[in-house]
């Protein structure tokens, strides 16, 4: 019975907790749905464990069922406290940490769960022939499991734990500048040598140290760019997430400007809003935090950049994306208008799969363009020439310098790694990025 009744107010819970968390942040619903299934899993791994802690004694039980039990416990009373008191309103510090913490806690378990399902399947294997063989004296319980595959299953567990806090302490904020030359056949010739210094998805409501952006911007600088563009994804929820932040993004300067463009998380359609003018709102403080900036903020629109008797045009769409998860704002006929007569023409497009689906495709007289939005992954291996990322299975087009094979005459992508990170704290193999592209004459 009481079994039952565990079971029965387990599953309440963490229905009520999914639908709570289904109300202020729709955009992860279907994820949300994932997470109920591997909750599931989690109980059902608790029933094969609880067993083999009580024969240790009350002293090793009770700590053990504490800590078992911590992520969920503290994503109903996250779900609670959202009821009360808003999810974007919660501290930073806090809000960024508790959700790494939950997720390096929930990915622990999964491959003790995975080795658990094996370690069933093979007991099943052997029950159904010794059955069939002695009759239905046989119980299923009496064949024990493979006790090698579930320890292998909590070793590896404990391991994916250390190794993704290791990239918290030590892979969140280690900058990396990566150079690289693009040569145009049309570039003018006063831009010949014409440095531009790319940065992207900051997520500053992932950023729990203000330091440490201050010495990102220190970096920036440290380059002398002619001009500094930003690729989208400046905030994670909405535009509270920058309050703060202004004065050190002030810092960044280059002769021509700082140029930026919005990316997916930057709408605001990542949570719930009381009402549409609080969203309009919302939006409303996007601009004027640009402004405040003194950045220019590029909506389907363009700037051109004039040297000497020469000029290239800076190009910016809002956010495109191939996914229909995000929002296909991007308009870049209407982005050019005004840059009919200018020979080289760059483009800054939050989404790869943008360059992939249509400007490849359709705009060929775009000769570069500068994306982010994959983060590189996060997590990957970029060393000993190898670079390879799980990303790559989801974006063909996920970091750093690719050529149209097509078009008459060149035409690039880069797409930058990211600053910032969200969701997970930290990076394992795939570095926070700064990059330094510098045009030259063929």
């Amino acid at each position: 019975m009481r079994k039952h009744l565990f079971s029965t107010l387990f599953v309440v819970l963490s229905l009520a907790m999914i639908l709570v968390f289904r109300a202020f942040l729709p955009k992860y619903s279907g994820m949300l749905l994932f997470f109920f299934i591997f909750l599931l899993f989690d109980g059902y791994l608790w029933l094969s464990v609880r067993s083999r802690l009580k024969q240790l004694g009350r002293t090793w039980y009770l700590p053990a069922a504490f800590l078992y039990w911590l992520p969920l416990s503290l994503m109903i009373c996250l779900a609670v406290s959202m009821l009360f008191v808003p999810f974007i309103d919660l501290n930073l510090p806090l809000r960024t940490y508790l959700q790494s913490f939950l997720l390096m806690m929930f990915l622990l378990k999964v491959f003790p769960i995975l080795m658990l399902l094996v370690a069933d399947t093979v007991r099943l294997v052997r029950y159904i022939p010794q059955r069939h063989v002695s009759g239905k004296g046989v119980l299923l319980s009496s064949i024990p499991r493979t006790g090698a595959l579930l320890v292998t299953g909590w070793l590896t567990g404990f391991l994916l734990f250390a190794v993704m806090l290791a990239g918290m302490v030590f892979g969140q904020f280690d900058f990396r500048v990566n150079r690289q030359d693009i040569t145009l056949d049309e570039l003018p010739p006063s831009f010949n040598g014409f440095k531009i210094v790319q940065f992207s998805d900051v997520h500053l409501g992932s950023w729990g140290m203000k330091s440490k952006l201050l010495d990102a911007m220190k970096e920036i600088n440290s380059l002398q760019p002619d001009v500094i563009f930003f690729t989208g994804d400046m905030f994670n929820y909405c535009t509270a997430d920058g309050n703060g932040f202004e004065d050190i993004l002030k810092t960044l300067h280059a002769p021509y400007g700082v140029y930026a463009i919005m990316g997916n998380h930057d709408y605001g359609d990542y949570i719930s809003w009381p009402s549409p003018a609080a969203k309009e709102k919302n939006f409303s403080d996007l601009v004027l935090f640009y402004k405040t900036l003194g950045w220019k903020l590029l909506r389907n629109s363009n700037d051109i950049i004039k040297r000497e008797q020469d000029s290239i045009a800076v190009i910016g769409v809002e956010n495109w994306g191939a996914s229909r998860r995000f929002q296909r704002f991007g308009d870049i006929t209407t982005a050019q208008q005004g840059t009919e007569g200018v020979g080289v023409q760059l483009l800054l497009s939050h989404d790869p799969s943008h360059w992939d689906s249509i400007v490849s495709k359709k705009y060929r007289n775009i000769d570069v363009t500068f994306s982010g939005h994959t983060h590189g992954g996060q997590v990957g291996i970029d060393c000993c020439g190898i670079h390879w990322s799980p990303v790559k299975w989801v974006s063909r087009f996920w970091c750093g310098l690719y050529q149209n094979p097509v078009s008459a005459q060149p035409q690039y992508l880069y797409v930058n790694q990211g600053l910032g990170n969200i969701g997970y704290s930290g990076r394992i193999g795939i570095r926070p990025e700064i990059t330094l592209i510098t045009l030259t004459r063929k």
